[in-house]
């Protein structure tokens, strides 16, 4: 009896058809090309650099040195009794890094690889997820950064009295989990996007940084509570900053981490689910978007 001749090829490439298509098993299948990606954007970053891989070391620090003195010593904004504004604001940054590259690196993802793309095949959504496990590496040194300060503080001074790490410190995967998924969905939303639409690009860089400042990074969300009471700001925005998702994972990291936040059950819950949303949405867009990409970039 003749096998038919479809059943006689180990893989098939044929056109999508679900709206929503992550095949796991298939990108197990290309966990090792997906782990050549991984090296590849670790090792390219800083190549031929001077300082290569201290500029992760030196970014955040920097920053959280220029937000000390602009936001606290200028600014005269309170970070709580007991909790240094440095260490405040390192935590701040370290997490804000890690959403912030996971959106920029994601967001470029088909004209980057439009090369590739154009001449093998293997699934394209292993490209952005491939940005945000290489990120991980960068999060995890710049949080060994905010461990070692924060132990410098504890143990070797008198200011950092009040810190104190939370039970739900457990969650700490959890929150760099769903905010990795967040970054990937807004990824993937804005690469589709900037297909058609090139100018987009410029923006995600400028647009991003607007995005920290609402994200509580630089100041407690209490703050914002207190400005809305007084009637210093409006309401709409002091809602904006507060139902932002990012918003509520950098205070819950500072809560389970110094002991200074607002911290929620139902807030993680909320995060989850936005999370969880935009990524099916940016999923969507992305799979609709690679069948005619090539066409339009």
């Amino acid at each position: 009896m003749n096998t038919p001749k479809q059943d006689q090829w180990l893989y098939r490439i044929t056109p999508k058809q679900k709206f929503i298509d992550l095949n796991f098993k298939e990108i197990w299948r290309y966990k090792d090309l997906m782990l050549l990606f991984v090296k590849r954007n670790v090792v390219t970053l800083y190549k031929q650099t001077i300082l290569g891989p201290l500029w992760y070391f030196i970014q955040p620090l920097f920053t959280s040195v220029i937000f000390t003195l602009v936001f606290n010593n200028i600014a005269n904004i309170s970070t709580g009794d007991g909790i240094p504004s440095f260490l405040f604001n390192l935590a701040g940054i370290t997490l804000w890094n890690y959403f912030k590259e996971c959106i920029v690196g994601t967001s470029d993802t088909f004209r980057k690889n439009q090369n590739i793309f154009g001449k093998v095949y293997f699934p394209r959504v292993i490209m952005p997820i491939s940005v945000v496990v290489s990120n991980l590496i960068k999060f995890g040194i710049q949080l060994l950064v905010f461990v070692g300060f924060y132990v410098y503080y504890v143990f070797f001074t008198n200011q950092a009295t009040q810190a104190s790490p939370q039970m739900e410190l457990l969650l700490l995967p959890v929150l760099v989990f769903f905010m990795g998924l967040l970054g990937l969905g807004f990824g993937m939303v804005i690469s589709s996007m900037t297909t058609k639409y090139r100018d987009l690009s410029y923006l995600v860089t400028f647009g991003v940084q607007l995005l920290m400042y609402a994200s509580a990074v630089m100041y407690p969300l209490d703050l914002i509570k207190t400005k809305v009471a007084e009637g210093s700001i409006p309401n709409i925005t002091g809602i904006l900053i507060e139902y932002n998702p990012m918003t509520t994972i950098v205070e819950a990291f500072r809560f389970i981490t110094l002991g200074v936040g607002d911290f929620s059950f139902s807030k993680l819950i909320y995060v989850i689910v936005v999370s969880s949303v935009l990524f099916l949405v940016g999923l969507i867009i992305f799979n609709k978007t690679e069948k005619s990409f090539i066409d339009t970039v």
